[in-house]
């Protein structure tokens, strides 16, 4: 889907199914659970700062706006994606009032300043190799002033085979389709997330979530 030769129109077609694919999988569900627990005993109306890396077309971040404002919180939303099309494409399907900040940029060189309360990414890891994610791991320990937290797929064989039914009964684009199960073949098991935290030296939370994800967390 990255590739510079899939036309804007497909590319298009790719993050409206994607936002699609999204809702209808509930991906954004464990981040969303996660705030809730990371910001328990936080007052109404406390300004709360959350960085997205791999933000992609902006829908986490969308809907984390959402749910920040229906507790009272005042966010501070931000987005990093390699794909200079992506943040060009989650800019203009935002509303303006948001006000989430979309920057462009390699997350390993990029050093937010001031430091983000929180650093979510959602399905971004299975794209690193394990030397990468260890990488990542420890950027957002350094980066994060008050957590992190990784909602990725699980390596099984249901969400394999029924993400290929389910995007095939849908009409998903063929891209999707494609990027969806090879995502899914090359995402995680728990023993990989212990032995990735582990080499990485941070501590973390390990968690399966619905549908089929692990979730990576930590509350400092």
């Amino acid at each position: 889907m990255d590739d510079e030769t899939v036309s804007a129109a497909d590319y298009a077609r790719c993050l409206a199914d994607l936002e699609t694919v999204n809702r209808v999988t509930f991906t954004h569900r464990p981040t969303l659970r996660w705030l809730d627990e990371a910001t328990r005993g936080y007052p109404p109306g406390a300004t709360i700062s959350i960085l997205d890396v791999a933000s992609g077309h902006g829908d986490l971040l969308r809907a984390i706006h959402g749910w920040a404002i229906g507790r009272g919180f005042r966010p501070m939303l931000e987005g990093i994606d390699l794909n200079p099309r992506s943040s060009i494409a989650a800019g203009l399907a935002t509303p303006p009032d948001m006000g989430i900040a979309w920057r462009i940029g390699d997350v390993f060189a990029y050093a937010p300043d001031p430091a983000p309360d929180f650093i979510v990414s959602s399905q971004f890891t299975h794209h690193l190799t394990d030397g990468q994610v260890v990488d990542f791991l420890r950027w957002m320990e350094r980066h994060a002033r008050a957590g992190w937290f990784i909602a990725d797929l699980h390596r099984h064989a249901f969400p394999y085979y029924g993400f290929r039914l389910l995007a095939r009964l849908m009409g998903w684009h063929r891209i999707v389709r494609y990027d969806g199960t090879v995502s899914i073949a090359r995402s995680f098991r728990r023993a990989d997330w212990a032995r990735l935290t582990t080499e990485a030296g941070v501590p973390a939370t390990i968690r399966w979530r619905m549908a089929f994800r692990y979730c990576v967390g930590r509350l400092k």
